[in-house]
């Protein structure tokens, strides 16, 4: 299977999809390539977002996780919430204002060299300098 590019400004990162999340990953490479805001989640400590507002990507809950790791890509696929996807760079429990969400795992930057601070700065570009202008593609 193919991998994901993330880029978000001058900061690059290379995802795998995560096979245990199948239906998710085939409604995630439909809505490829994606060109969105990352912002600095509200509710949920050291993560940005991509709002998907009233969107429904058509998924039930697989793979799901209410604390994804720094580098693992989830999604929530809307309900109580909107539709939206989490890229966390520390400590994060999915949640909103009506509170915790189950999102589901649906890829993870690979680490090489250097990847960990360039994550951190994401996070802190996203907090200090406001929204950033994300692009997610698939390699093929």
């Amino acid at each position: 299977m193919s991998d994901l590019s993330i880029r978000v400004g001058d900061l690059h990162f290379t995802a795998r999809w995560e096979l245990e999340a199948p239906r998710t990953v085939e409604a995630i490479r439909k809505m490829l390539p994606l060109r969105s805001r990352l912002i600095h989640c509200r509710w949920s400590g050291e993560s940005t977002w991509i709002p998907l507002g009233d969107f429904r990507p058509g998924i039930d809950y697989e793979n799901q996780t209410s604390h994804p790791a720094p580098g693992q890509l989830a999604i929530y696929p809307g309900g109580i919430s909107e539709c939206e996807i989490f890229l966390p760079y520390g400590a994060c429990t999915t949640s909103s204002k009506v509170g915790q969400l189950a999102a589901n795992h649906f890829a993870t930057i690979v680490p090489d060299d250097g990847w960990q601070t360039r994550l951190r700065e994401v996070g802190r570009r996203v907090l200090w300098e406001g929204a950033q202008e994300i692009e997610i593609v698939e390699i093929r």
